[in-house]
């Protein structure tokens, strides 16, 4: 890999941290560098339309982006579909709407109001008139995966032992303890999101860059040059070391 690419974690409506790591970037790397973001741009934050209107202008003004998707991405797709669909991976008895997940979160950030006894059909009715048509592209054109030569970057992780070209989806966007807790090495670096943790950290077979941004703590940024790591902060890069 001649060119650094960067790689952002998981934004969750915050475009207070979408703005922050894209200025560290610029710095960095000058605004032409690649960046891969890891999906889960709703959510839980404060302005979920806020960040997909940013993702949106960067890549309609030719920046150099590529946007993964995440599962609370899917959730909002789905749900915006002609007919919304529940995601099946979900637990019995939650939903895009329950209070963990933070669909109603992504809903007032289109400026949509209702009363706790608002129907879903109606509810649906509503964020179709006024989501706008970009958005929804937007999330429809999500990719699953970016690869380089020596990363694969994807929002959830992988299922160990299987080749990477042939992943299934609800793995890509929801595996957890299967990927996390496995330490062999896999055919690439995993480059990967959806599971907070308190930092930037590399495990020798892959790096985790969700650090809660979710929950109020800030979204992290590495870069990745030949097979060199770093976390990008306001003070430069730090490395990462397995």
């Amino acid at each position: 890999m001649d060119q650094p690419i960067y790689a952002v974690g998981d934004l969750h409506g915050h475009p207070d941290q979408l703005e922050r790591v894209i200025a560290l970037i610029d710095d960095d790397g000058g605004s032409d560098a690649q960046v891969v973001f890891l999906g889960d741009y709703v959510d839980r934050g404060p302005d979920s339309a806020g960040v997909i209107e940013g993702l949106v202008d960067g890549l309609e003004s030719g920046r150099n982006w590529i946007t993964l998707k995440g599962n609370h991405d899917r959730f909002f797709e789905w749900f915006m579909e002609d007919h919304p669909k529940q995601d099946p991976h979900m637990i019995i008895g939650y939903n895009w709407f329950h209070e963990r997940i933070g669909g109603l979160t992504t809903v007032g950030s289109y400026g949509v109001k209702f009363r706790g006894q608002t129907r879903i059909k109606d509810l649906h009715i509503q964020m179709k008139e006024v989501v706008p048509s970009a958005h929804l592209t937007f999330l429809k054109r999500l990719s699953l995966f970016h690869e380089t030569d020596g990363i694969f970057f994807v929002h959830a992780g992988i299922r160990p032992g299987i080749p990477l070209d042939q992943q299934d989806e609800e793995d890509l966007l929801w595996i957890r303890h299967e990927f996390l807790e496995d330490r062999g090495r896999h055919p690439k670096l995993i480059v990967h999101g959806h599971t907070p943790i308190d930092r930037a950290r590399h495990y020798g077979n892959r790096v985790n860059l969700d650090t809660g941004a979710g929950y109020g703590d800030p979204a992290s940024v590495a870069v990745f040059e030949g097979d060199k790591v770093w976390a990008l902060t306001n003070k430069g890069r730090t490395k990462l070391k397995p």
